[in-house]
């Protein structure tokens, strides 16, 4: 048996995920290091940022959500939202060289309309870029 083709890219279509320009935090060091950053609340997440300053010009992006948002079927879907927002929001509004860590809400980040999530997010991200470090 075969595999099957991948399909193509048609133009007009988003990329899947995560943009070329954003990577994912993977390891648990990155995260604690943003816990100790600045941090800003909205109705639907918590966003902490940090400013690598470093050469990299990259965005990195981690997400989280803890058992308080539900069982692992709410929590996937919780972070599956924050990582569509992310991938529409970053590259706009992020600034390269920092660390971003989504967390998701009790109840707030599954339920949120997408657009309300998206600008609670634009509205973290100017707050936290507000203040000068």
């Amino acid at each position: 048996m075969t595999p099957p083709e991948a399909p193509d890219h048609t133009p007009g279509i988003q990329p899947p995920a995560v943009s070329v320009c954003i990577k994912t935090l993977t390891k648990r060091p990155d995260f604690l290091r943003a816990a100790q950053a600045r941090r800003q609340g909205t109705a639907s997440m918590m966003v902490q940022a940090r400013d690598r300053r470093d050469e990299d010009p990259t965005i990195r992006v981690g997400f989280t959500c803890s058992k308080k948002v539900g069982n692992a079927v709410a929590r996937n879907r919780a972070k599956r939202r924050l990582r569509e927002a992310a991938r529409a929001v970053l590259p706009e509004a992020g600034r390269k060289g920092f660390d971003y860590v989504l967390i998701g809400r009790a109840e707030a980040t599954a339920s949120r309309p997408f657009e309300a999530l998206k600008n609670d997010l634009r509205y973290a991200l100017s707050r936290l870029h507000q203040i000068k470090t």
